[in-house]
Parts: structure tokens; sequence; C-alpha cells
């Protein structure tokens, strides 16, 4: 029986550490809200399994994953569950734990990373908290990708099997999560992510090997892969950047 991945079916969010994951490991998965209406897709469908008042153990919000009776919400926490059923985890607790850290880490800055463009409100337009925006991306992009990046990197060149992976010497989802994490900081800010890469060598060299990998690359260039666009978390505001 597929995994069935609930999220929005425009934005990549979220959502897409957890279809990375789900797509590096040729898991059989459905994308249920890009399915149409009428094989029970669509946002609609999205919308009543959250609100639906039988669940008792509903997500608060998208992404959350059904594996059968197991119903999951957060990314973090989907990924530590399909983390050892799809050989993403590294080996043994140790490993796994370490793996769940590194992707709690990479949430950090993924929010951080949204709040640049609503540092006030999440429901006000970006429009109305503009001055604000452009004074947070400023500490994002001066402080914040560099502190976060550098440690990346620290780990990378710490790892007792080499750089070319975060954890152990296999792929993990954090591996993922950071390929997308870098994936979505340079499309948001290039010119800011351009200087931290250039002083993080082995984060780049991830990204480069990640995505040369055949089923991510196969991902990559699929209609399965939404582009990234300004109702994501990865917005591109030329103002913002610097």
């Amino acid at each position: 029986m597929p995994y069935q991945l609930h999220y929005w079916p425009t934005i990549q969010g979220r959502g897409e550490f957890v279809r990375l994951a789900l797509e590096a490991a040729g898991a059989d998965y459905v994308d249920v809200a890009r399915l149409p209406e009428s094989k029970g897709g669509g946002e609609s469908a999205l919308g009543a399994r959250l609100g639906d008042p039988n669940n008792a153990r509903a997500a608060f919000a998208p992404p959350f994953l059904v594996d059968g009776d197991i119903v999951v919400g957060q990314t973090a926490a989907i990924l530590l569950y399909l983390g050892p059923r799809l050989g993403l985890s590294g080996v043994g607790e140790s490993d796994g734990l370490w793996t769940h850290q590194l992707q709690l880490t990479i949430a950090d800055v993924v929010a951080e990373a949204h709040d640049t463009h609503h540092p006030i409100s999440t429901g006000a337009y970006y429009e109305d908290q503009r001055d604000a925006a452009m004074q947070r991306a400023r500490a994002f992009r001066e402080e914040r990708i560099p502190k976060f990046l550098n440690w990346l990197e620290q780990v990378l060149r710490r790892n007792p099997a080499g750089d070319l992976h975060l954890v152990g010497d296999m792929l993990t989802y954090a591996d993922l999560s950071l390929f997308q994490l870098v994936d979505g900081l340079h499309y948001a800010f290039p010119k800011a992510t351009a200087r931290a890469l250039a002083r993080t060598p082995a984060v780049e060299k991830l990204h480069a090997n990640v995505k040369r990998r055949q089923r991510v690359h196969d991902y990559l260039q699929s209609p399965r892969r939404i582009a990234f666009n300004e109702d994501g978390i990865f917005r591109r505001y030329a103002e913002l950047d610097g």
C-alpha cells in the first residue's frame, strides 16, 4: 500500500523535504492533494482530512503522512518515522538520533527563512510589512545564513566517515534536507548564498552530489517537482537579497 503524503498541491514548502526522501528512496507514494478531485484529491480533500471531527489525532497543519492506520504530522516527525523504513537514517540508534537532530536544526533555519518575508504576521501581505522584512532579511543573510551553513560545514568535516555525507558514509534524509535548504536559499537569496557557500565548500559539494543522484535528478526534472514560487517558504524578493 503506498504512503499517502498530504500537502498543498501548488508549493514545495515543508512538504518538499518529505517528497525528496520518498523520491530518493524510490518509495511508492501518492501526493494526495495533487490528484484530481474525481480521484479523491485536491485541496478540498486535504481540508476535509484536517477538519475531520472523528479524527482524535488530527495534524495541526500539512504536511502529514498516512501509512495504513498510522498518521504522522510535522516534517521532522514524518522523516523520523520514514527514515529507518526507507534506509535514510544511518545505522543504529545513535545515527538515527543524530540525523533527527540535524533535521530539527535545518527546520530552524527554514523557519527563519520564511520569517524574512513575513516578520510581523503570516496573515498579512508581504507588502504590508516590507520595511520590517528588509531589516529581518539583512540580519538573516549577514548573520544567520553564514552561522547555520558554517555549522553544517563543520558537521561534514568532522564526520569520521568523510565529508560526503552528514551522517556516516550513506545518504540520509538530513543530506536531502540540506540539499533542499541550499536550493531554497539559492532561489531566495542568490547573492548572499553564493557568498556563504564560497566559505563552506563541503556544503556546496554535498548539494551538488545529491543533485546528481539518479533518482533525485530524475525527480528534479519531472513535473512532480513543483517550481519555487512566491507562495512558498523560499521567496525571491530582490530587495531582500544583498
